[in-house]
């Protein structure tokens, strides 16, 4: 499947969006992946749907005809919303606003996608719907929770993808695909009909190929919905060209974390050397504040949200859950009004540590992760890793960053490395 540009230029020209539907299910077909929609749209329904847009001929639309994939926490109308928990499915009555939006500016949904359980994860492989391949080594995991949305765009079977992003969804499995993850910050677009992970913290993000065609998603999106109470009206900014000396922020070196991988580490010191060579001011910061908020993420009283978005399914159903999904969750319902508390303002803190950072830098730059590890690993230390995957992720939404994974070297051994762009959010 080509991208969105590609798609738009040929549809423009005269190219059927029923035929494109075609191709895109004969990729999937043809790519022998059941691990990677937990539920793909009857192809007789999206077609038909791409023949009722070309009726309109509407081919200015900015997605006239464009497929993408829905990960499977955010409701598409008429399709088994399941968020990886087959005990707590239920039939969509009506899209998300974000799937509305995209749908209105011609985009057609192919197929619901498979994640980490209630997108607790950045591994890929807490799911009973199997594990999807990474496509650049089957030992590898696909990250998470957004597996299936970024190996559906890594793999070439749609030009983009929605997932969402609390500790790093959205950027982990852009890194391990070497696609593009944009993750918006909080509130710009409608986590209205999303089943909520930690409903303050969620953002619906984008994978993608180009940075380009992830903004072309998030521009439709974004903008305010009132039946999303965390909706914030601020504006999505608009794309452009690197500024300038941009004041570029790096860990300072003592304080990168790698577990003890030399080759990312040395591929994180050429990327920040690539900024330099492109006019960039680089400046060492001190990152730890920002590893001590990312603690209080897992640590603190916001696995209490995921408590509460599972709770009627640990009530009736507990063993429905994965074992690991089901241990970090049930933290949740230990958490008291006394740890919320001193959480809260420690985070208070925190963020008044992060306005002083910012006003030394203009970006952050960071690894998308430290390591890469195979899914036997995983299984193995099925929580140590996961945590070490979110060194760099965990700290970005409770801080109201905004993220632009981004594809940056391969290594030696053929897999992806990939780097983060944070920024704060716009007041």
């Amino acid at each position: 499947m080509g991208t969105i540009a590609a798609t738009l230029e040929a549809h423009r020209r005269g190219a059927s969006p029923e035929d494109t539907i075609a191709q895109c299910y004969a990729r999937i077909h043809a790519h022998n992946d059941p691990a990677i929609f937990i539920t793909l749209r009857d192809e007789a329904d999206a077609r038909a749907e791409a023949r009722a847009l070309a009726t309109k001929g509407d081919t200015a639309l900015p997605l006239y005809g464009v497929p993408f994939a829905v990960k499977d926490n955010i409701d598409v109308g008429g399709l088994p919303t399941t968020a990886a928990c087959p005990a707590f499915a239920y039939t969509a009555k009506a899209d998300a606003t974000c799937v509305a939006r995209l749908r209105a500016a011609g985009a057609i949904p192919v197929g619901k996608t498979n994640l980490d359980q209630f997108a607790t994860g950045l591994v890929g492989v807490r799911s009973p719907y199997g594990v999807p391949r990474n496509v650049f080594d089957e030992k590898l995991i696909p990250g998470g929770s957004s597996s299936g949305s970024a190996v559906a765009v890594a793999a070439g079977l749609v030009p983009f993808s929605l997932g969402t992003d609390t500790a790093g969804s959205g950027r982990v499995p852009a890194a391990l695909g070497n696609i593009v993850g944009l993750k918006p910050s909080l509130g710009i677009v409608s986590t209205a009909g999303v089943v909520p992970a930690c409903r303050t913290l969620d953002c619906v993000s984008v994978f993608a190929l180009t940075v380009d065609e992830a903004w072309a998603a998030l521009a439709v999106m974004a903008g305010p919905d009132v039946a999303d109470p965390y909706m914030r009206y601020r504006a999505a900014g608009v794309p452009g060209l690197m500024p300038p000396n941009l004041r570029l922020g790096v860990p300072i070196k003592g304080e990168r974390v790698f577990f003890g991988d030399q080759v990312s580490a040395a591929q994180f010191e050429a990327a920040i050397a690539r900024f330099a060579a492109l006019g960039a001011t680089v400046t060492e910061i001190d990152i730890e504040p920002f590893y001590e908020t990312a603690r209080l993420l897992y640590e603190g009283p916001w696995v209490a949200e995921r408590y509460l978005a599972a709770q009627k399914v640990i009530a009736s159903s507990p063993e429905a859950l994965h074992p690991v999904t089901r241990e970090i969750i049930m933290g949740g319902a230990r958490a008291t009004a006394v740890n919320a508390f001193a959480a809260f303002y420690k985070l208070e803190d925190l963020r008044r540590v992060r306005d002083h950072i910012f006003r030394q830098i203009d970006v952050l730059l960071v690894p998308t992760m430290p390591t890469a590890y195979t899914v036997a690993q995983v299984l193995a230390d099925p929580i140590g890793l996961n945590s070490r995957l979110g060194t760099y992720t965990n700290f970005v939404n409770l801080l109201d960053l905004a993220g632009l994974a981004l594809p940056a070297s391969m290594k030696p051994d053929g897999t992806p490395f990939g780097v983060t762009v944070l920024a704060p959010g716009r007041p």
